[in-house]
């Protein structure tokens, strides 16, 4: 006698809802937390990988991931409007909005590289990126200011292979 199973339907994976009067305390929690916790709650909070950026963006997000399960998201006509006018700013092309959200970093992202045991900084701006108080359009320019020879930017300040590492 054989047994015929039936098979469930795939689920979305569930993120959990926050009461409304747990929000101040994960809020606050969130300032002291070590990172692997912040990767942590994105993946329970988002049911997805963190993505390879600063602890200032995963605060940020998860700050306000934890507000949108406690209380409720943004309303359609305000997500329909937000998406209008994204596509004025790109022409609704994709590759230019893949470009911008996935290769620059945050614009106030510090990128801080040891070169011959000096420590360099940069800061990356909405438009290019500032170095030593003057601006740059590229990090190959700033990496070639440091050393003297030609570089690509992205490997000199470690960006290059940052989607292998997520």
């Amino acid at each position: 006698m054989t047994r015929a199973t039936k098979s469930k339907p795939s689920q979305a994976p569930t993120v959990p809802a926050i009461p409304p009067a747990d929000v101040l305390g994960r809020l606050a929690a969130l300032k002291t937390a070590r990172i692997p916790d912040l990767k942590q709650q994105w993946r329970d909070l988002f049911a997805a990988e963190p993505p390879p950026y600063n602890r200032r963006f995963l605060e940020s997000r998860l700050s306000y991931r934890i507000q949108e399960l406690a209380y409720g998201g943004l309303k359609p006509e305000t997500v329909a409007r937000l998406e209008a006018l994204g596509e004025q700013l790109d022409g609704g092309n994709p590759v230019l909005r893949r470009i911008r959200g996935d290769d620059m970093p945050i614009a106030g992202t510090r990128l801080v590289r040891e070169y011959q045991g000096v420590a360099h900084s940069v800061t990356v701006l909405r438009e290019g990126f500032e170095f030593e108080g003057r601006p740059y359009q590229s990090l190959s320019a700033i990496a070639r200011a440091i050393t003297g020879t030609r570089w690509n930017g992205w490997l000199f300040f470690g960006l290059k292979n940052r989607r292998a590492a997520a």
